[in-house]
């Protein structure tokens, strides 16, 4: 069962941001429904969020491979 672990904990770390992004975009689609207008201040701020929840599962796929089982 060498390196089975880490497979597992990707997977638990990769749950977290797909959730995360599906909140954030299902948030924006609303308010964007909602308020027309304010798209073009909101985009920024979606995009932002979104990048910093890849980054952390990008980061618990790093911290997959370096951290020994």
């Amino acid at each position: 069962m060498e390196g089975s672990l880490n497979v597992i904990g990707y997977g638990l770390s990769a749950i977290g941001p797909g959730i995360g992004v599906g909140i954030m975009f299902a948030a924006w689609m609303t308010a964007t429904a909602r308020q027309p207008e304010s798209a073009g201040v909101t985009r920024p701020m979606l995009f932002m969020g979104f990048a910093l929840v890849e980054v952390m599962m990008l980061f618990g796929l790093v911290l997959a491979f370096i951290l020994p089982v």
